[in-house]
This record gives C-alpha cells, structure tokens and sequence, in this order.
C-alpha cells in the first residue's frame, strides 16, 4: 500500500471505531424498549397462549400441553434475559 492509500485506511477505520459502538448501542437500546414493552408482554402473552391452544386442537393433552407452553415460556424468558444481560 501506498502512504496515500495508508492514510486514508487509517481515517476510514478511525471513523468506523468512533461510530460503530454509538449505532450498536442504540440498536441494542432500541431492541430492549421493544422487548421489555407492556404491549411485547401482552405479545408474549398472546403467543404462548396460541401455542397452547394449538396443541389442544391438535390432540396434545392438556397437561402436556401446558408442560410444553410452559416451557416455550421459559425459552423466550431465557432469550430476552440473555439479550439483556449482552446490553449491559
């Protein structure tokens, strides 16, 4: 590499180190206001209780259903604290 073509990596990954942490920190940020929402609980609520009744419409017993909706529940717990715990 030439001086010139040097000089202007140097700017161009200075440039990237100044700004790429602020965009990931707010996309993190944005991600989190989403997810941690009072309408993304009442989401999360809705789709475990599809879940559940899907399983009972096809057959699934109740107990196990509610085993297995429970444990869905659990799953998407484990990846929101995740998420969460990666922000911080």
């Amino acid at each position: 590499m030439e001086g010139k073509d040097l000089t202007e990596l140097k700017e161009v990954l200075e440039t990237v180190s100044d700004k790429v942490p602020s965009l990931i920190g707010g996309l993190v940020s944005a991600v989190m206001t989403n997810v941690y929402s009072p309408e993304a609980g009442q989401q999360l609520g809705k789709a475990v209780g599809a879940f559940y009744n899907e399983l009972v419409a096809s057959g699934i017993p109740a107990e196990e259903a509610l085993k297995m909706a429970k444990d869905y529940l659990g799953v998407m717990s484990s990846a929101l604290e995740k998420a969460k715990a990666e922000k911080h």
